[in-house]
């Protein structure tokens, strides 16, 4: 009977009682499970860590795989897998509990290595796996100060993002991430016993993509390695963030790379980095098809009754089926030497058998497995004086083989990319047939996409590549692109720029993809241009305009992309960096993603285009769902009138801010945002309901006024409600927009609410806190300015400071913003808090 088992395993009553909501399991199935239900291991520990929002059964597609592996070998070797359970906590977007799970882990080693005390063969190490943030936590033990560094001796990160945040929501996600690099940069030295591997699951991770997950290149990168999942060997295909984790291939290949790690002596994951990195290497970047072997034999001894036939020529193809007698193919390299660089050989029977031999070596190779490929450099075999090539008997299978010797040169373009300002030009490149082996060296290379179609009558088909990252600015290495071509068959290389006809689409999404996390700011930089346009509006003409229009007028790009470039540019001038740095001013955005190689012209143009259209849009739906929703509250409700209280201090008023701050000190900040954003939200339900009850009796108001006995006080009353109706619906414009810049913030701090809300049973209060001073100062600012009218604002000698203070801090907001998402609520409250005292003076 098969049955699968996590087995919780139990901790010191100290690290049980620090992490309540944490917990520590075994996996296994079957036998297995019932064999371990002791905890009697003998097994290679390996603790996989889920990441955000992950679960820790997630293990269990590298457990069931390892332990079939394990059964083949008759439980000659086989690892015990643990697992983490995080409570699923949203830790990409809340990073208050990342530096609490690192310290959980290294709590979880120390228990896992304690279970095979006394063991024959004990462990001194721990394996990990990490997927998504479990990486980075795993990454991050080494900043613990007693973290002992040799716990840890192998790494395998999947489609963790190493370089950045994908939304650095809060201060501590961003400290965390600073303080696990600059360790690793600092102690390079100290880490190179540590074998790390770095898996991205391609363009098919729409979370996470390739750039981010590729390890930085340290003085250590001989002991890292960073692969994307496409280019696994064997595996060939693209994972979105979650398959990554069960992907069969790629479990398989980290399955085989594990088995092939263990240490024959010690029974235990090899402490050898060099052999290390050759098993990763073998089965993630070059792998040949065959069995790992740490010291091949050079030597090996021709056997079988098969005839012997010499081939003299340079281009020579054999194909056989059903054949019973195996052959020997003997090419002399004396006549070859002198006119060729390299050979060539193909075959297109997936088979597992030695197949090449090098005479004089005798060096037995494999192909890949997608048509075995061995191309071979005579300068790199200079006492080679044959090759020998095996066919073995082929009965009820077809066999064919293609060898061809060739000039490197002869078979090698360099095809100039296209820039940017290329203006839709693309560079199409013929490759004939001729030839079976050609390299393409793409130089000047920048984020493109190629395209190879493959002709041959009557039928064609494309194959379309693209570069994962672009070319960095200190990496002079070309991208090169090896085709294997047919004889039959005609190929055509094309560089098509994103520029080109629907490419200028694709460039869009390519920087929504590199750049999604940054659209939130742009969309609030927009909407703060926005609402300062409004208050000039009415300071000039006493009447406050739409969001819509005032957003068309007020939002250009213009006013902010300039001077944000100025100061990227002269930021590379010592003395004005000099005169930066002694304001402790922090980096412009901009600078720092232009130095990761993600950051190019226009980008940030395009990126204030499109908050401009989500600003405008979203503003259109907002409007509209409030208007349903007041429309529904005055069928139901059906006020009369709207109550007016021209204080803006009241008792009530003061106990509902005390209340308010008390909550967001002792439990959660975002919560008593939240709370207020209702309580608004209401005001402005209530406002808008009065406003379309009173343009629905508008016409039935004016034709009873006419009809008014009393011809001198009729007059004076209708031009009073006239200009109540006017400041009403004045002040609901500019409540409307604060309302919508206000929903902006509420979602910003909205992952923390929802981490509070789940972990509500461990701890009443959110510790940390990355909006609890924040919150206590809005609450305070919205509870005045939703009771708040345009005619108190008008009169103010601030209000002409108030409306020129948006455009500064707008462009504050996309210098500083960009890549630290919770400095936009200050940018934010500092505006709003001026509509307050100009409410006040």
């Amino acid at each position: 009977m098969f049955f699968e088992l996590f087995r919780k395993i139990k901790l010191p009553k100290k690290t049980a009682r620090r992490y309540p909501a944490y917990e520590l399991y075994l996996y296994g199935e079957g036998n297995y499970a019932e064999e371990n239900k002791n905890l009697v291991l003998t097994g290679i520990p390996v603790l996989f860590l889920p990441g955000n929002a992950g679960s820790y059964k997630q293990v269990r597609s590298l457990g069931s795989i390892a332990l079939r592996k394990a059964e083949d070998l008759d439980f000659k070797y086989h690892f015990n897998f643990f697992t983490v359970n995080f409570n699923e906590e949203l830790v990409a977007l809340y990073g208050g509990t990342l530096q609490r799970q690192t310290k959980f882990v290294h709590e979880c080693i120390k228990v896992i290595l304690k279970l095979y005390r006394d063991r024959e063969f004990a462990p001194s190490s721990v394996a990990i796996v990490g997927h998504s943030m479990g990486g980075l936590v795993a990454r991050a033990l080494l900043t613990l100060k007693n973290f002992k560094p040799e716990l840890i001796n192998l790494l395998i990160t999947q489609a963790t993002p190493h370089v950045a945040p994908v939304m650095p929501l809060d201060k501590y996600i961003t400290d965390f991430y600073t303080a696990v690099s600059n360790h690793w940069i600092l102690n390079a030295q100290e880490l190179r016993n540590l074998t790390t591997l770095s898996v991205a699951g391609g363009f098919r991770d729409y979370q996470v993509r390739s750039g981010l997950a590729f390890l930085p290149r340290l003085s250590q990168q001989d002991s890292a390695l960073s692969v994307v999942s496409s280019a696994v060997p064997r595996a060939w295909a693209s994972t979105d963030h979650l398959s990554i984790v069960w992907c069969k291939e790629l479990i398989l290949a980290t399955i085989r790379a594990f088995f092939d790690l263990i240490d024959e002596n010690t029974r235990q994951i090899t402490e050898d980095p060099k052999k290390r990195m050759s098993v990763l290497n073998h089965h993630f970047v070059r792998h040949p098809g065959k069995i790992f072997e740490e010291n091949p034999e050079a030597f090996t001894e021709l056997t079988g009754d098969f005839m012997w036939i010499e081939v003299k020529t340079s281009k020579w193809t054999y194909s056989v089926y059903n054949d019973s007698d195996g052959k020997y193919f003997v090419f002399p390299l004396a006549s070859h030497r002198k006119s060729y660089s390299h050979v060539y050989c193909e075959n297109s029977m997936l088979v597992r058998k030695y197949f090449f031999h090098v005479s004089s070596l005798f060096i037995n190779l494999f192909g890949f497995n997608f048509g075995y490929v061995v191309i071979l450099k005579l300068q790199d075999y200079p006492s080679l004086s044959h090759i020998v090539i095996l066919v073995p008997p082929t009965v009820g299978n077809k066999f064919a083989l293609d060898c061809e010797f060739f000039k490197e040169d002869s078979r090698t373009v360099q095809l100039p990319v296209t820039n940017l300002f290329s203006f839709g030009k693309y560079i199409t490149l013929i490759l004939g047939g001729g030839g079976r082996k050609g390299k393409l060296i793409l130089t000047n290379t920048l984020d493109n996409k190629y395209s190879v179609t493959v002709a041959k009558v009557p039928s064609s088909s494309e194959i379309s590549a693209k570069l994962h990252v672009a070319q960095p600015g200190n990496d002079s290495r070309v991208p090169v692109l090896n085709i294997y071509s047919s004889s039959d068959c005609q190929y055509e290389v094309s560089d098509k720029h994103l520029f080109y006809t629907y490419y200028s689409c694709i460039l869009v999404l390519q920087i929504i993809r590199f750049h999604a996390g940054a659209l939130p700011v742009y969309v609030v930089s927009n909407i703060l241009l926005t609402y300062g346009g409004q208050l000039s509006t009415l300071i000039s003409t006493g009447q406050c305009s739409e969001f819509s229009l005032e957003l068309i007028r007020t939002a250009k790009p213009y006013k902010v992309e300039p001077i944000i470039s100025v100061v990227v540019f002269l930021q590379g001038f010592n003395w004005f960096r000099e005169i930066w740095d002694s304001l402790s001013l922090p980096e412009v955005d901009a600078a720092v993603l232009s130095s990761q190689d993600v950051w190019f012209p226009l980008v940030s143009l395009i990126l204030f285009l499109l908050g401009t259209g989500i600003a405008y849009w979203s503003a259109v739906f907002f409007s509209a769902s409030l208007r349903v929703f007041s429309t529904l509250w005055l069928i139901l409700i059906r006020p009369t009138v709207l109550q007016k209280d021209n204080k803006l201090f009241t008792y009530r008023r003061l106990c509902v801010m005390g209340s308010l701050a008390l909550v967001s000190w002792t439990t959660c900040g975002a919560l008593a945002v939240f709370v207020i954003y209702l309580q608004y939200l209401f005001k402005v339900l209530k406002s808008y309901a009065f406003q379309i009850q009173t343009s629905q009796n508008s016409s039935r108001h004016t034709v009873k006024s006419r009809s008014l006995i009393d011809l001198t006080s009729g007059p004076t009353q209708s031009l009073s409600n006239s200009t109540t109706i006017a400041e009403t619906v004045n002040s609901l414009k500019i409540h409307l927009t604060i309302l919508y810049l206000f929903t902006w913030i509420v979602l910003l701090n909205l992952p923390s609410l929802v981490y509070w809300f789940k972990n509500l049973r461990y701890n009443v209060r959110l510790d940390p806190d990355p909006c609890r001073s924040t919150a206590i100062i809005l609450v305070c600012i919205l509870e005045i300015l939703m009771n708040s009218t345009t005619s108190e604002v008008k009169s103010s000698k601030l209000l002409k400071i108030a409306a020129k203070v948006p455009l500064p801090l707008s462009v504050a907001m996309l210098a500083f913003g960009r890549m630290h998402l919770y400095k936009v609520p200050h940018f934010v409250t500092f505006s709003l808090l001026l509509h307050v005292l100009c409410c006040l003076v």
